[in-house]
């Protein structure tokens, strides 16, 4: 299995430099897109066979699939990587994504001087280090490859997203490198620890872990918030979030897919694979801040997301709502909370993925994000608003989606331990109810409406209104030129609604996964669960 994990990290790399290559020439422009496309068919192909045989049964242990090689000796790292239930289900999620975006990319417009190869490169390139960033069990190269991933997704999006792409590429970058360096200083503080303690100094992830009761609180703090300032950044956490509104307003639709439903759970992940098992008094001791900062976000999150008129900075703010939701659940210290807030992670990705696309699909038709330029598009695109209503019952938890049973999990173990931090984010999640039933009623329901609806895109009369009558030519062809969803754009958008609604019934083969990652983390950050009136423990 090992192997499988090896060409699963390297395939989309090599892929990359040889789309890269082909991207020189126009002629191969097609030609380039089928190969990545193809690529991340069998990267997809790959993740099922590591899934099959991943082992979850007493006895196991916690990193399967693993391998290593010596790498720079004289620092003590090495090319190390292993798998979890919790990195296995981030890089399933990764899979699934990566070839639903690049087919919903092949019809997109892009800017011009672009091509579609360079595009599929520079996917392709994320992928593969996301791949390496979640299987690493080296923390230097952890670090490595988390301040890799940057390199990318910068370029994404500033050079195919919009008019101000350039200013959220370089807030991105800025954003996340200065959080890299600051954890930068804490990998170095560990490895000085190792070799006080140890004898030696290292950055295997399984030493250190071993060390982690010896240190003293004093040193467990300031190495701690090195890590959590980065990973804070990437999640983002409330005040650590402002370069994600920007980024994923100016990033190309499929580019703002990978980063809000997938390279921003690299944070929370971060919180579970260091925080907690390599820090945990300092975890303990710092938790009541941390949970401060989660509902402060949840609440935060929701009321920003609820004034938004730009449709792809309402989505961005929703997702700081959820992160601060899956923060909750990591420090309040509870099995059935870090599972709700690991298969959340998973459950997030498939909910704001749908919703971005069908944003996408809408400016696709519309020309603007501007939500004041569309009204009643149900009546002209009624799948087109039936999809973004399964992507927002999804993002708000309705009982019977994917985001359900996270929320659910999360609420139950938080609650016994942190009853008036629960409360508070409960209020968050009827804000949630609120503001999306609120932007699904203004853009897809009542009377035709907008510019981008009735005009002849942007900058036509928004004040237009019109109720048509199912056989007056002008309706007909106001229908005919919005235009409802496509074979093609309905099956990039089946396989999500398929998820939401088998994760939403059926979590458990997901949850069995997490279940020993989860418990290993509880064992490693020394503490029970807490234990009800009963005496059960939950």
């Amino acid at each position: 299995m090992s192997a499988v994990l090896l060409v699963l990290l390297l395939l989309p790399l090599v892929g990359a430099a040889v789309v890269g290559a082909m991207a020189r020439r126009e002629d191969l422009d097609r030609a380039a897109r089928i190969l990545g496309l193809a690529l991340s068919v069998v990267s997809l192909v790959l993740v099922v066979v590591l899934w099959a045989g991943f082992r979850t049964g007493p006895g196991t242990p916690r990193f399967q699939a693993e391998l290593s090689a010596e790498w720079i000796p004289a620092f003590g790292t090495r090319f190390a990587l292993g798998l979890d239930g919790i990195a296995l289900t981030m890089i399933a999620l990764l899979a699934v994504l990566v070839p639903i975006v690049l087919w919903f990319a092949w019809s997109e417009k892009l800017p011009a001087g672009r091509t579609g190869a360079g595009f599929t490169a520079l996917m392709l390139s994320t992928q593969g280090v996301l791949v390496g960033v979640f299987a690493a069990t080296d923390v230097f190269l952890f670090y490595v490859l988390f301040e890799a991933m940057l390199i990318p997704m910068y370029f994404l999006i500033g050079r195919f997203g919009g008019p101000r792409r350039q200013y959220a590429a370089v807030k991105f970058f800025l954003y996340s490198f200065l959080g890299g360096l600051i954890m930068l200083a804490s990998v170095i503080g560990l490895f000085v620890a190792s070799d006080t303690r140890l004898g030696q100094g290292t950055f295997d992830w399984a030493a250190l872990q071993g060390m982690a009761a010896q240190l003293p609180l004093s040193t467990q703090i300031p190495l701690f918030l090195g890590f959590f300032a980065a990973f804070a950044i990437k999640a983002p956490l409330v005040p650590f979030h402002t370069w994600l509104p920007d980024a994923g307003a100016e990033a190309p639709i499929a580019g703002g897919v990978i980063l809000l439903g997938l390279l921003d759970k690299v944070g929370t992940f971060g919180f579970l694979r260091y925080n907690l098992p390599l820090f945990p008094a300092a975890s303990r001791e710092l938790a009541p801040l941390l949970l401060t900062l989660a509902v402060i976000g949840v609440v935060y999150g929701s009321l920003l997301a609820a004034v938004q008129t730009d449709m792809k900075r309402f989505v961005a703010y929703t997702s700081i709502a959820h992160f601060g939701f899956i923060a909750l659940g990591i420090f309040a210290f509870s099995s059935q909370s870090i599972a709700g807030s690991a298969l959340y992670m998973v459950n997030h990705g498939i909910s704001t993925a749908m919703l971005f696309l069908v944003v996408g699909l809408l400016i696709r038709r519309g020309g603007t994000a501007s939500m004041t330029e569309y009204g009643g598009v149900g009546r002209v695109a009624p799948l087109l608003a039936g999809m973004f209503l399964i992507a927002g019952l999804s993002t708000i938890a309705l009982p019977g989606t994917n985001s359900f049973i996270s929320e659910f999990l999360v609420l139950l173990g938080a609650f016994p331990r942190e009853p008036v931090f629960s409360v508070i984010a409960t209020v968050g999640i009827v804000f949630a109810a609120l503001y999306m039933l609120w932007v699904f009623q203004r853009v897809m329901t009542g009377p035709l409406r907008g510019s981008a609806v009735v005009g002849d895109g942007p900058g036509a009369a928004s004040a237009a209104v019109m109720e048509p009558d199912a056989d007056d030519p002008s309706a007909r062809n106001l229908t005919a030129r919005f235009g409802d969803l496509t074979r093609g754009e309905v099956a990039v958008l089946t396989p999500l609604v398929a998820l939401i609604l088998v994760l939403g019934f059926f979590p458990g083969p997901v949850l069995e996964v997490l279940e020993p990652a989860v418990s290993a983390t509880m064992a490693e950050v020394g503490v029970a669960d807490p234990v009800t009136p009963n005496g059960v423990a939950r």
